[in-house]
C-alpha cells in the first residue's frame, strides 16, 4: 500500500505534475507525424488476412511466378433492353482500345464478348495496383466508367476492381468521420456525467493524446517488427481507446471529486484518489490487455493481428489516464468542476438523489434483485439461438445502390455464374497437355 501511495503522489506532485505534462507534450510532438503514417502501413490484401497455412494462401503464393498478384480485373457490362446492335458492338470494341490506354491498365483487355441471349456485352480490363495498393483502383475505375458511359445505354463496371473502387469510395474519410462521431458521443456522455461545461475537455484531451501515441507505437512495430495492421484493426483501435480511456477517466475523476470535499489541498486529494482508484484501473486494464492477447491463438491472420494492436491501445490509454489526467486535473484546479465546485466539507451529492435511492432499495433485497436480473438477462440471451453468423456477400455490404452491385446482377442475368472471375489451374510441367485438355473439355 505504501508503494501505491508513493507512486500516486508522482503525477500530482507540486513539481512532478509539470514534468509529467512536459513528458506527454514531447510524446505528442514525436508521435504526431508517426501516427499519421499508420494508414500507409496497413496490409489489406487477401494473403495478409488469411492463415499462412491456408490452401488459398498457398495458391496465392503459387500463382506469383505466373501472374502478378497486383493485377485486379474489372468487368465492364453493357446491357441493353433489346438485342445488342452492331453499333453497340462497335462502341464496345472502340472502348476496348481506349481502356488499354488508361493509366494502370496492364495486360490485354479481353472483349467484347456478347452474351448468349444477345442482350449484353462484357469486357475484361486488367488493372495493376501501384504503391498505394487498392487506393489506386478508384481513379482507374472512374476513368473506365467515364469512357464506357458514353454509349448512352446501361453500363456497369463490376468485378473485383469495381467492388474495390466502390468500397474505397464508401470508406473515404471514414477515419476522420469515425473519430468525430466517437468524440461527439464521448463529449455528450461526459457532459451528462460531470454536468460541467469545461471538465470534459481534460479526459477527451488525454484520450486524443493516448490514441496518437498508440498509433505511433503500432506504426513503428508494423514497419520494423513485423506487426500486421489492417483497416479493421485501425478502425476498432479508435473506438477502443476512446471507450476504455473515458471509462478510466470517469472512475478517477469521481474519486478525485470525493477527496476534494475531504482535503483542502488538491494535490493531496488527487494522491489519495489515485492511490485508491489506481489499483482498480490497473486490474481492469490488465484484464482487458490479457484478454485481447488471447486473440494471438486465432488462425485467421486478420483476427490474430487484432490482439496486439488493441492491447497496445489499451495499455497506452491506461498510462495516459494514470499519469497525464491526474496532472491536468491538479494543474487546472477545482474550477474545472464549475458550476458544482467541490469545496472542503461540502455535501457529497452521491449520498442523495435518484441513484442513491435506487442503491438503497437494491441493498434491502439483494437476492430478489440478482434473481430477477439473471432471469431477464437469460431471456434476452435466447436471441443467440436464432443468430445466423454466415457473413455477408459483397453486394450486401452496401446500404446504398452501387454500380458494381448492379453490374454483378446484370452479369447474373446474361452470363454464366462466375464469368467475371478467372479460374487458375496449377499443375506439374509434365502434365501440361493433360491439364490443358481437361480444362478445354470442361
Amino acid at each position: 500500500m505504501s508503494q501505491t501511495r508513493k507512486f500516486a503522489g508522482i503525477p500530482c506532485g507540486r513539481w512532478s505534475k509539470w514534468a509529467i505534462l512536459g513528458f506527454w507534450i514531447v510524446v505528442v510532438a514525436v508521435a504526431g507525424p508517426l501516427s499519421g503514417k499508420l494508414n500507409n502501413a496497413q496490409k489489406n490484401d487477401a494473403s495478409q488476412w488469411l492463415p499462412k497455412n491456408a490452401e488459398s494462401t498457398k495458391v496465392i503464393n503459387l500463382t506469383k511466378p505466373f501472374t502478378s498478384t497486383d493485377i485486379v480485373p474489372a468487368v465492364v457490362v453493357y446491357e441493353r433492353s433489346g438485342t445488342v446492335t452492331p453499333a453497340d458492338q462497335a462502341k464496345a470494341a472502340a472502348d476496348v482500345k481506349r481502356f488499354a490506354a488508361v493509366s494502370h491498365v496492364s495486360g490485354r483487355v479481353v472483349g467484347p464478348i456478347p452474351s448468349k441471349d444477345g442482350h449484353a456485352i462484357e469486357v475484361f480490363v486488367p488493372i495493376k495496383m501501384g504503391a498505394n495498393g487498392w487506393n489506386d483502383l478508384a481513379p482507374v475505375v472512374k476513368d473506365i466508367r467515364s469512357i464506357a458511359h458514353d454509349s448512352g445505354g446501361a453500363v456497369y463496371v463490376t468485378g473485383p476492381a469495381g467492388y474495390g473502387a466502390d468500397f474505397i469510395k464508401a470508406f473515404t474519410g471514414f477515419d476522420s468521420t469515425l473519430l468525430y462521431i466517437t468524440a461527439a458521443i464521448v463529449i455528450v456522455i461526459l457532459l451528462l456525467t460531470y454536468r460541467s461545461p469545461a471538465l470534459w475537455i481534460l479526459p477527451l484531451s488525454c484520450v486524443f493524446v493516448a490514441l496518437t501515441a498508440a498509433q505511433a507505437v503500432i506504426y513503428l512495430l508494423a514497419r520494423h517488427a513485423g506487426l500486421t495492421v489492417n483497416g479493421q484493426s485501425a478502425f476498432i483501435l479508435t473506438v477502443l481507446v476512446f471507450g476504455a480511456g473515458t471509462d478510466y477517466a470517469l472512475l478517477l475523476t469521481a474519486r478525485y471529486r470525493e477527496e476534494l470535499r475531504r482535503h483542502a489541498d488538491r494535490h493531496q486529494a488527487m494522491a489519495v484518489a489515485l492511490g485508491r482508484a489506481g489499483p482498480a484501473l490497473l486490474a481492469s486494464g490488465s484484464t482487458v490487455i490479457l484478454s485481447l492477447l488471447c486473440l494471438l491463438v486465432a488462425e485467421l491472420s486478420s483476427t490474430k493481428s487484432l490482439g496486439p494492436v488493441m492491447a497496445i491501445g489499451v495499455a497506452v490509454g491506461l498510462c495516459a489516464m494514470l499519469t497525464l489526467l491526474p496532472a491536468l486535473l491538479v494543474i487546472f484546479g477545482r474550477w474545472m468542476f464549475w458550476p458544482r465546485r467541490p469545496t472542503l466539507g461540502s455535501a457529497e451529492p452521491t449520498e442523495r438523489g435518484l441513484w442513491a435511492r435506487i442503491g438503497a432499495r437494491l441493498a434491502r433485497r439483494p437476492r430478489l434483485v440478482w434473481v430477477v436480473t439473471a432471469v431477464v438477462l437469460g431471456a434476452m440471451a435466447l436471441g443467440l439461438t436464432g443468430l445466423k453468423a454466415s457473413g455477408l456477400q459483397n453486394r450486401d455490404a452496401f446500404r446504398t445502390t452501387q454500380n458494381s452491385v448492379t453490374g454483378e446482377q446484370a452479369l447474373d442475368r446474361h452470363f454464366a455464374a462466375g464469368a467475371g472471375d478467372s479460374v487458375q489451374v496449377i499443375g506439374r510441367v509434365f502434365a501440361l497437355w493433360e491439364l490443358r485438355s481437361a480444362v478445354a473439355n470442361t
